[in-house]
């Protein structure tokens, strides 16, 4: 029975160029960590298609970016193998392309820190999540000048090796701490306690049952959590509309 991935820390790091981001992603992969524990921030993507417009938090469910926003397959690269990859506006550091969980954490509630507010930006969202201020700043200042950075969720055991790992690939400024990203539920979700709280805190108790109930159904086909996430998200809208508070609580009437 093959063993289960656990990922207990976070390592991250910047990288001066887009061939860099596809040999990290390359070797992470290779050394067994799940695309959906990699993200990666930038500015300065090479697309063969333009991407008109900018996407905001009104137009992200959290953790999830919504059908249209999804750009990995734009992206000839390492970059389109990432979960929900999309394009959003951040103060301070302007649009970039982000890819993987890092997605929910600049989406989500847990901060309040980006929410269309033009006073925060990258260093407020990270060191509230409880990355370094000074690290923080760096990564900023460098997305700002074009370069990127790069996120993996790592087992606290093999910290030493993904240091070397990305060492030898040219990354600068390596920092890693001992907390993940979050993610919509940890596998199956069994009960509302498994929701992350980034997610149960916009869902009423009957809009948490909908999404329990259809994102295991999903994970259940295909074992595969983005996926399970979107289905989630998209049944919760066909039956909730938010209330004022930003929570998923009433209910359509069907006419």
């Amino acid at each position: 029975m093959p063993e289960v991935y656990q990922a207990e820390r976070t390592i991250s790091a910047v990288v001066k160029e887009q061939k860099q981001v596809d040999d990290v992603i390359r070797r992470l992969l290779d050394r067994g960590v799940p695309r959906d524990h990699i993200s990666v921030l930038g500015r300065n993507f090479q697309s063969e298609t333009r991407i008109a417009g900018f996407i905001t938090k009104r137009d992200v469910i959290l953790g999830g970016l919504r059908t249209g926003a999804i750009f990995g397959s734009l992206f000839g690269s390492f970059l389109s193998l990432l979960t929900g990859v999309g394009v959003l506006f951040i103060p301070f550091v302007g649009p970039i392309v982000a890819a993987g969980p890092i997605s929910a954490l600049l989406l989500g509630a847990a901060s309040g820190a980006i929410a269309g507010s033009a006073g925060a930006g990258l260093v407020s969202v990270l060191t509230a999540w409880g990355m370094p201020e000074d690290k923080a700043t760096i990564y900023q200042t460098r997305l700002e000048a074009g370069e990127f950075l790069l996120m993996a969720e790592i087992p606290s055991d093999r910290a030493g090796e993904f240091q070397l790992l990305l060492e030898s690939a040219g990354a600068e400024e390596i920092n890693t701490i001992d907390k993940t990203l979050a993610h919509p539920c940890p596998g199956p979700c069994n009960s509302a306690e498994d929701l992350s709280p980034e997610v149960r805190s916009h869902l009423s108790a009957q809009a948490q049952q909908v999404f329990i109930e259809r994102y295991n159904a999903v994970l259940n086909e295909t074992s595969d959590e983005f996926n399970a996430e979107q289905a989630a998200w998209q049944a919760v809208h066909q039956r909730f509309d938010e209330d004022q508070n930003g929570v998923w609580s009433k209910e359509k009437v069907n006419v």
